[in-house]
């Protein structure tokens, strides 16, 4: 899995450079779309649009009010975070964490470009993230949760940086049903959004375990991986929300 961690950081960071260059590209290959309308597209720098590389839009599902406090998880080119950042108001505040330098150097200047000052990009990994405990609002992210080795720390990690009552809110990769076992194993597939996703019970069950309630997931669209390709299960784009509880 390390191996994983590594593709994924190499192929991030030429898909930034790739965006710097005047190229558009797609992280997940196969799965890749986006549902942000002309008028959230129109708002951001050229770079944010191409360096999209997710597979929705997790700002939609946030139903982010003024003043809230967001944090994307794998914020890539920034594009989640900016549209938040206009979302929440000059009394918010968006987070975005990274582990790719060049990602984060786009990020970077897609918000100078953009003129908003109301974020913050931080370098980590989404397993460890660099908040303390109850620091936001919002938890979100667009198609990056399939891609970590170790989905149960991820989700304890964005439930403990969660307010009570704070909400979580991603898009992401889901399978219904088991994937053939070659397609697990195959390491293009995993940084291509597939190989990794988790089966829609077992995302479920941990962020159930995790703490959260109110958890939902929402198939958006079946992915076809081309001619030939038997993946067992059925993959999907889906939007997955879920709430911190309150103390009782």
């Amino acid at each position: 899995m390390s191996d994983v961690k590594e593709l994924v950081r190499e192929k991030y960071a030429a898909a930034a450079l790739r965006v710097l260059d005047g190229r558009s590209d797609c992280g997940c290959g196969p799965v890749c779309s986006t549902g942000y309308d002309a008028a959230d597209r129109a708002a951001l720098p050229e770079a944010a649009v191409r360096g999209s590389l997710g597979c929705g839009n997790p700002t939609a599902l946030a139903d982010l009010a003024p003043g809230e406090v967001v944090l994307d998880l794998g914020s890539g080119g920034g594009i989640d975070v900016l549209l938040s950042a206009r979302r929440v108001g000059p009394g918010g505040k968006a987070y975005g964490l990274d582990m790719t330098d060049e990602m984060l150097a786009l990020a970077r200047e897609n918000q100078r470009q953009a003129g908003v000052a109301n974020v913050e990009f931080l370098k980590g990994e989404i397993e460890r993230i660099p908040l303390p405990d109850g620091a936001v609002d919002v938890v979100i992210s667009n198609c990056v949760i399939n891609l970590s080795a170790d989905k149960g720390q991820v989700l304890r990690e964005a439930f403990r940086v969660l307010k009570p009552g704070g909400r979580f809110a991603v898009a992401d990769v889901v399978v219904q049903g088991e994937l053939a076992p070659e397609i697990r194993r195959n390491t293009e597939l995993w940084v291509g959004c597939v190989a990794g996703a988790l089966e829609e019970q077992e995302y479920r069950r941990l962020l159930a375990e995790a703490g959260f309630v109110e958890i939902g997931v929402e198939p958006t669209q079946v992915y076809d991986l081309g001619a030939g390709a038997d993946a067992g299960g059925r993959v999907v784009g889906a939007l997955v929300r879920a709430r911190r509880p309150r103390p009782a």
